[in-house]
């Protein structure tokens, strides 16, 4: 729980300044209570290392302070030279690591209290902005990075960029205390957000037409991007999804992951409108006195599709179109060698649990930097942790491949299919919320589900595994077809069901289950679904089409240890038509 109340701090702050002007100028290595409520907003979290904290500093009762910076950057795109400076401020504030998040955004960890103002403010010199990164405000917005040269692709990506323009709060704050330290003269109005911002924070996500790469149905707004059937490049419109969100609480029914509803279909020129129209819906009835009942997803489920409709038509000037038809779902990884159409190439380059990092002969950090100072790509993050070199010559492919294969950077062909469909959140040792490891843990565990499926015969086939240290769910479990979820030191919830596309929630089949187990408790199910699943079918599909009833008898035979999750709210049963 918060030490703070949370309105109380937002409502005093005087439009996100608060104490921090003078907070970071005392010397200190810690923020107060209040100034860590606050810095969320500026795009940063106050964290402590708690490796070190069972070390020499830990034996003489102190914490290790450092601080975690969240660049905003809309559908993962920047410049190479924005790439660059990232990498810089890595190496010379941070712990020499990149970690590209689930949001297609960029964490720096490891910077202490004294280097952040520094950090923010080379990162605005080359226009990049941490602000509204975290807090209760609208988060980054994500789009499908795909690398084409195509009218759709460019619309997706513009229309990411015009809303986190639109959704930026409108304080100085940010300015006055890190970029040019001009002094208040009078508090700025808010007229999205209000004196005391959202409830909670606030996800948008814009999706390509069959493609779900973003999981657009977890987000508290969803956008589909709609196209003239005879005129491919002509932009029609877009869906709305609303009150999607993942976060949950161990043994706590009334929270819950929950997939979007869809809402209608809206206009190019009506579609900003829409979202700061359920953005201000959100701020009105959100639930501001129970922190983990805050999100939009409780207000739909309490409400209903009809009446959230008839709310959002009252706020807007135009009527709420009935929802257009959408292809299948499928979602695409963007991984390896592409054709943009205009003569160019992009490579998407794996990069495990996102994490960007040079270790013995594996020098992923330096293979990237050397491409990019060389070659000068774009480049794009992605929904899958991924990175994207675009505009690249096609003189330049073999020398790039050359290279980064010198420094140990894998090709995705030589990647198995649950290990490029995994997803970790950092959680040990600087997210204060983990209980259990993640990034650190998973990449042992798919050894174990690798060495199980290559047994088993069925050595490529690609199943989503995701692993998150809390119930909180940044690394989007809960509509995996594997996930686990920290649940107490080293001990984990085994969720079964999801689909590969993003459309269905994932339900608790074991608890309690210890790390090294987990690819023991697999164990019997893999192999019945090597046995027994129907042609073409994911294993997601299988784990819905036999029960869980019928499933958890399998495991018990082979592992008696099983604890199963105790009866709770049934509602990851949902799935979008």
């Amino acid at each position: 729980m918060s030490k703070v109340n949370v309105e109380a701090v937002k409502a005093a702050s005087r439009g996100l300044r608060g104490s921090l002007p003078e907070e970071f100028a005392n010397g200190d290595a810690f923020l107060t209570d209040e100034a860590k409520t606050l810095i969320k907003f500026h795009g940063s979290y106050q964290q402590e290392d708690r490796d070190e904290r069972k070390g020499e500093r830990g034996d003489r009762g102190e914490k290790y302070y450092q601080f975690m910076i969240r660049t905003r950057i809309p559908g993962g795109q920047m410049s190479a030279e924005q790439y660059l400076l990232h990498d810089a401020l890595a190496g010379e504030f941070g712990n020499e690591t990149l970690r590209i998040t689930t949001r297609q955004a960029f964490q720096l960890h490891g910077i202490i209290k004294r280097d952040l103002p520094g950090t923010l403010r080379r990162l605005n010199g080359a226009l990049i902005t941490t602000l509204a990164a975290c807090g209760d405000v609208v988060r980054n917005v994500m789009a499908c990075p795909a690398p084409t040269n195509n009218a759709q692709q460019r619309a997706v990506q513009d229309f990411a960029e015009m809303l986190s323009t639109e959704l930026l709060p409108r304080t100085n704050a940010y300015h006055q205390i890190w970029i040019d330290g001009k002094e208040l003269i009078e508090e700025e109005a808010e007229p999205l957000y209000g004196k005391t911002y959202l409830p909670r924070k606030f996800k948008v996500a814009v999706a390509i037409p069959g493609d779900n790469c973003v999981d657009v149905f977890t987000d508290d707004v969803g956008l589909v991007a709609i196209f003239d059937e005879a005129e491919p490049e002509k932009l029609l419109g877009f869906n709305v999804t609303a009150g999607g969100g993942m976060g949950t609480t161990h043994n706590n029914d009334e929270t819950f992951a929950r997939l979007g509803d869809l809402i209608g279909f809206v206009t190019p020129d009506q579609v900003i409108e829409t979202v700061k129209a359920i953005v201000t819906i959100h701020r009105d009835f959100g639930d501001r006195t129970n922190r983990k009942h805050a999100r939009l997803k409780y207000v739909l489920h309490e409400w209903g599709v009809e009446k959230f409709r008839a709310e959002l038509a009252s706020r807007v000037p135009f009527p709420i179109q009935t929802a257009q038809p959408m292809p299948p779902f499928h979602v695409q990884d963007h991984l390896g060698w592409t054709d943009q159409g205009d003569g160019c190439w992009a490579l998407g380059v794996p990069i495990e649990n996102g994490r960007i990092v040079d270790r013995g002969d594996f020098r992923l950090r330096t293979a990237l930097r050397r491409v990019i100072e060389t070659y000068r790509p774009g480049v794009r993050l992605t929904p899958q942790q991924n990175i994207l070199l675009t505009d690249i010559a096609p003189e330049h492919r073999a020398a790039i491949d050359d290279l980064l294969a010198a420094h140990q950077v894998l090709k995705v062909e030589t990647i198995s299919g649950v290990r490029r469909n995994g997803l970790a959140c950092p959680a040990l040792p600087t997210c204060g919320l983990a209980i259990a490891e993640s990034e650190r843990a998973l990449p042992g565990i798919l050894d174990q589900i690798e060495a199980v499926l290559t047994d088993l015969g069925i050595p490529n086939e690609p199943i989503t595994v995701r692993m998150t240290g809390c119930p909180n769910g940044c690394a989007r479990p809960y509509v995996s077809e594997i996930a686990f979820v920290g649940r107490s030191l080293n001990k984990y919830m085994l969720y079964l069901g999801g689909n590969f596309v993003g459309t269905r929630l994932a339900r608790p089949f074991l608890d309690l289950v210890p790390g090294d187990d987990l690819a023991v408790a697999l164990r019997p199910l893999l192999t019945l679904f090597r046995d027994t699943r129907t042609p073409d079918e994911s294993f997601g599909d299988f784990v819905e089409r036999i029960g869980f009833d019928a499933l958890r008898e399998q495991v018990l035979i082979a592992y008696p240890a099983a604890k199963l999750p105790k009866a709770g709210r049934e509602t990851s049963r949902a799935e979008v038509a």
